[in-house]
């Protein structure tokens, strides 16, 4: 059947509507396609309704309705399912297909209205009506619309593949404007609701301007698409050419035998193999291993379990050093490092002499590391005492500070599932090494901190108690890991801040200060020989006497350890070096009077004489975290109303005995000779120097009730005396803790004469007999013992005053 011209297809198209403009049409229901007006498509029968209309329809002039379906998934539509707008259209052409199907050509001719369905079956029959486009005549803005649409049609056929330059000439050949919208929107690749919004605009202009917007939007999509395919293009070809690459590397690995991921894993098989792992050591390394041949080695995975890897087989699960149990040898190692320290010296053979027996009786695994901790000032040899420790059993050290640590993670490590995830550094130290029984020095203990990250003073609870770190577990390993043959040593300036918990683990060792005679020793056998060796020096070049240590301990270094001293001796050698090297003929000797030429005035002096000229001043003994002190309380009065005042910065102990020694005077003033009305009359100050510094206890009691008596009976306090001791407000004299530092303190500070209360006695033990000797020990239980111990009596006063 050929195509009828436009003049026919008017003419049929009248004889086929009535009068009031409606018609009886057979109506084609398409999906997913919408035939616009003018458009010429092919169209696939093979429905039944469809195919009983084809069949009906006359051999010429055959006319049919066709809509488009709402939802092109329905499979059988109703009348409802179908758009009430659609397109006139005439058969051109019908093609019988092998399957029984049928092909058709159809051209739109018109746009027409559903009115009323009419029929369903045997196909789809409705009363329509042709509608008319609305043009409005010589619009300017009809004609720009018209242009612009050109112009960007021409835009898209540049960017989309199923467009040509043959859609540009055709469309270039249509003037009238409806034409061409209907034209240009059929050949698009957009949804069939936007189609079906166009053919239902009868207004040119505004269909016009959708078709715009909708062409626009299309050009922008393609353009957008263009650029990210422009990007994964050049992304997948890089991906693709280094695939490539690493295929044809492995290939030839593979070909020479030398394929990375198979060495890996088989090296890792080796390793594992020669770790002696314990069962459930062994059993995750393997499950892990697995896991490890299946991913490919470019995952950043293979990276993360290789490492895990690594770390199980290099901790030592089963390699031990071999004990030196020569208790003998062990102490002449222990003496050969360190002088003096009798009682840890004392401990550490205690413990190698009842491991030696366990071990020869009940085997190695029925010993189980001791908890230490080395508690004393710094500079008195805790750490370095660990290294002499770690030698004399042959043993590896390993240390780590622990100070200022706050991150629980630090003791206990970070799960995997963190990037960057390691084991904490009780399992890295162990690494390091090499064996699972090296002594293990925890330095700073007393340091550790708490913050939102947890508490590694709680996380330490488990590593030093040897009932359970047995199987310690860190977070990254998550194996258990035997820690009991590990000897650890903890050290602290203080043992109150550590945790009572944490304290209860350890065995507490105190590390007392040093005594001027064993500085000397220290000096002159350690120190000085160290120091010479350090800055190139020797024994025929210089020589440091004795008198020359002791001016360097009392005038230029106050302290209970040692490190001070060290410091001082190198100052003075750095200069001798420097005097050698400028000419200066060897050997150089240096006695007391060279110190002071080479450091200049002295930093410390002792104030005990010349504050002892009045009365008022009293001396106390102290205890610092840096070892014993001597501590000078001065009072004095004034014209008041009985006021208190304490300086010198001190804490609510302190201030409290204060006030309890200005009661218990008071209260015995009659007996000592005051005047009750000298209180009520006069405003009493105390004060301790050295105000920067912070002071607190109970132990500074004693004193300040001396100090208080010498100041209102004005008696002087007698000289090279000091004292301590805690006060009651019955006058009963209380025992106080650090006696040994206090009184070798006193010893260093020149005094001679010491009052203890009754109940320290037993704590005399612990000093050395050397500082016993050279001091003479008054034992109290009342004040009223230590006034008349302390201050002088006025016949004694007397004969100072004349002389």
């Amino acid at each position: 059947m050929t195509e009828l011209t436009e003049e026919e297809k008017e003419i049929s198209l009248d004889e086929l509507f009535q009068e009031d403009g409606t018609a009886s049409l057979p109506i084609m229901p398409l999906r997913n396609t919408v035939l616009f007006p003018q458009q010429v498509i092919p169209i696939y029968i093979g429905r039944e309704r469809s195919l009983n209309l084809i069949d009906d329809l006359p051999k010429e002039k055959r006319f049919i309705g066709v809509v488009a379906q709402e939802e092109g998934s329905v499979e059988e539509p109703t009348s409802e399912d179908l758009y009430s707008f659609g397109t006139i259209a005439q058969v051109l052409k019908v093609f019988d297909m092998p399957d029984g199907s049928k092909s058709a050509i159809v051209q739109g001719i018109d746009r027409m209205k559903v009115n009323t369905w009419v029929a369903e079956e045997p196909y789809f029959r409705a009363i329509v009506e042709r509608v008319d486009e609305v043009l409005e005549q010589d619009d300017i803005e009809i004609d720009a619309l018209q242009a612009n649409l050109r112009n960007i049609y021409n835009k898209l056929i540049k960017l989309t593949p199923y467009l040509t330059e043959e859609h540009q000439s055709m469309l270039s050949n249509i003037q009238q404007p409806g034409r061409m919208v209907d034209r240009a929107v059929g050949n698009l690749n957009i949804g069939n609701a936007e189609k079906q919004e166009i053919l239902e605009e009868l207004n040119v202009r505004k269909r016009l301007e959708k078709s715009t917007v909708l062409i626009n939007r299309e050009i922008q999509r393609l353009e957008l698409g263009e650029k990210i395919q422009s990007e994964v293009q050049g992304e997948i070809s890089k991906t693709q050419r280094e695939y490539y690459l690493r295929e044809q590397l492995k290939a030839i690995k593979k070909e020479l035998g030398e394929d990375d991921q198979t060495l890996e894993i088989k090296e890792l098989e080796e390793k594992i193999e020669a770790a002696n792992l314990p069962k459930e050591a062994r059993k995750v390394a393997e499950k892990e291993l697995s896991r490890l041949e299946k991913i490919p080695p470019a995952s950043p995975e293979y990276t993360v379990s290789r490492t895990y890897l690594d770390w199980i087989v290099e901790l030592p699960w089963s390699h031990s050093s071999q004990d030196s149990m020569d208790v003998r040898r062990a102490k002449e190692i222990l003496d050969e490092d360190h002088y003096g320290l009798d009682k840890v010296k004392t401990r550490i053979l205690e413990y190698l002499a009842v491991r030696k027996l366990k071990q020869e009786k009940e085997g190695e695994s029925s010993i189980k590391g001791p908890i230490l901790c080395f508690v004393g000032p710094p500079g008195v040899g805790k750490t370095s005492v660990g290294k002499s420790i770690a030698r004399a059993m042959g043993r590896e050290f390993v240390r780590i500070s622990l100070g200022g640590v706050r991150d629980e993670a630090e003791i206990r490590g970070h799960r995997r599932t963190y990037i960057g995830a390691l084991p904490g550094r009780i399992i890295q130290s162990l690494k390091k090494a090499g064996t699972n029984n090296p002594v293990f020095m925890l330095d700073e203990i007393d340091k550790l901190g708490a913050d939102f990250r947890g508490d590694p003073s709680s996380a330490l609870l488990e590593v030093l108690d040897p009932e359970q770190n047995h199987a310690f577990s860190d977070h990254y390993l998550e194996i258990e890991f035997d820690l009991s043959k590990v000897m650890f040593i903890a050290t602290a300036n203080l043992s109150d801040p550590i945790p009572p918990a944490l304290k209860d683990r350890m065995e507490m060792i105190e590390f007392p200060g040093y005594i001027e005679e064993e500085k000397l020793h220290i000096a002159t056998e350690y120190l000085a020989p160290k120091q010479l060796h350090e800055h190139g020096l020797s024994d025929e070049e210089i020589v440091i006497t004795d008198d020359a240590l002791r001016e360097l301990m009392r005038a230029y270094t106050r302290e209970a350890g040692v490190r001070n001293l060290e410091r001082e001796i190198a100052n003075i050698l750095r200069k001798v070096a420097r005097e050698i090297v400028e000419g200066k003929e060897s050997p150089i000797t240096i006695d007391a009077e060279h110190v002071k030429e080479y450091l200049g005035a002295e930093k410390y002096f002792s104030e005990v004489a010349e504050r002892m000229t009045k009365p008022g001043i009293a001396i106390g003994l102290a205890w610092t975290a840096v070892g014993g002190d001597i501590l000078f309380i001065e009072a004095t009065k004034m014209p008041g109303k009985g006021e208190l005042k304490l300086t010198g910065k001190l804490g609510d102990v302190m201030k409290e005995s204060a006030q309890a020694a200005v009661s218990y005077v008071r209260s015995m003033a009659e007996e000592w000779g005051i005047a009750g009305e000298e209180f009520e009359k006069s405003d009493i100050h105390v004060h301790v120097p050295a105000g920067a510094i912070p002071k607190d206890g109970p132990s500074a009691g004693v004193t300040m009730l001396t100090a208080i008596v010498s100041l209102f009976t004005g008696r002087m306090v007698k000289n090279n005396l000091g004292m301590t001791g805690e006060i009651t407000l019955r006058g009963n004299v209380l025992p106080v803790g650090g006696i040994k530092e206090k009184v070798v303190a006193a010893h260093r500070s020149g005094l001679r004469t010491v009052i203890l209360p009754e109940r320290n006695k037993k704590d005399l033990e612990e000093v050395p007999d050397l500082v016993k000797e050279e001091m003479t020990f008054h034992y109290v239980k009342e004040m009223a013992a230590v006034i008349d111990l302390a201050l002088e009596s006025e016949s004694d006063e007397e004969k100072q005053k004349a002389a």
